[in-house]
């Protein structure tokens, strides 16, 4: 009987490491098919500011679940384990190695390691939660939060409705706190994971790219693109797909809350603290095998080693 588990690749790192251009080589090379694993390349109509691959780049390596959601929708990691594990399961059922490329390392983890036991959404409580936000103030509801479970309340801000009414709701639906039970793991993953990470060496030579690929956005009409999204109704500072780095950021500098110059000056900022914030995460990460971004072929030989020797 074979029981060797069917491999699977993880290609990490921070925000303009170069994992695209390192995943498109692969792929060349490679039975590989390319699963995104990045919290705003979900987003439809959300394509210059996220930096997403380009028509050419899609048409040269294809990337699941890029573009599946509009902006106004929600997508958790649990939503993402879902997705990603049904299409690992189809593209290895094809004789193909799933590649998982991309920065969201909350989404990692929950594939890795599974979900806690939460509670599915509860549209009464829900509304019942939203009902006493109107009448109290989302502040008094942040305070009852502290009480029940001060942990959660700590991580979340009280201007983030979403967040601070799930763990509420949680609450109310199962008698225990979020924190309690998402120290519950669940099931892990049915795959022999290889884990690379892609980085600079240097912390200047990130923020090189960084600074050098928000400039060619803006020239590339990233201003246009969240003019768009704000011109819509539906759409506010307080969900996930706006509160992305750089278009909270512009969405600012649109609302009249500072000069263009100070958005992208924030923006840029912003996009460096998510990319500190990546390589925090990474260096405490198990497993893994660290590529220099500038050196984009040892990296596609050392990937490349790892396939052939599976």
């Amino acid at each position: 009987m074979n029981d060797k588990l069917p491999l699977a690749i993880f290609l990490m790192g921070p925000t303009a490491s170069g994992k695209t251009e390192l995943a498109i080589r692969l792929r060349q090379r490679f039975p590989i098919e390319l699963i995104s694993v990045d919290s705003a390349l979900i987003y439809k109509g959300m394509d210059i500011g996220t930096a997403k691959p380009t028509a050419d780049e899609q048409a040269a390596a294809p990337h699941r679940l890029i573009d599946i959601i509009d902006p106004v929708e929600s997508y958790s990691a649990a939503d993402f384990r879902r997705d990603a594990l049904q299409l690992m399961d189809e593209i290895t059922s094809q004789g193909k190695i799933p590649m998982l490329v991309g920065g969201t390392m909350l989404y990692y983890k929950a594939l890795l390691e599974g979900l806690s036991p939460l509670p599915a959404a509860d549209q009464e409580i829900r509304a019942q939660i939203e009902q006493e936000a109107i009448q109290k103030g989302w502040q008094v509801l942040h305070d009852e939060l502290k009480q029940i479970d001060p942990v959660s309340a700590e991580r979340i801000h009280p201007n983030d409705p979403q967040r601070l009414s799930r763990a509420l709701e949680v609450f109310r639906i199962s008698g225990k706190t979020l924190t309690e039970l998402t120290q519950q793991k669940g099931d892990p993953i049915p795959y022999d994971v290889k884990q690379f990470a892609i980085a600079p060496q240097e912390r200047s030579e990130l923020h090189r790219r960084i600074e050098l690929r928000y400039e060619k956005m803006v020239d590339t009409g990233f201003e246009d693109e969240v003019r768009a999204l704000h011109q819509r109704s539906d759409l506010h500072p307080d969900l996930p797909s706006i509160r992305c780095v750089g278009y909270r950021q512009m969405w600012g500098y649109l609302e009249g809350e500072y000069s263009f110059d100070e958005a992208i000056f924030k923006g840029v900022c912003a996009t460096r603290q998510l990319a500190k914030r990546q390589i925090t995460w990474l260096r405490s990460w198990k497993d893994l095998t660290w590529l220099d971004s500038q050196n984009i072929d040892h990296g596609v030989e050392t990937i490349a080693n790892v396939i052939a020797s599976n």
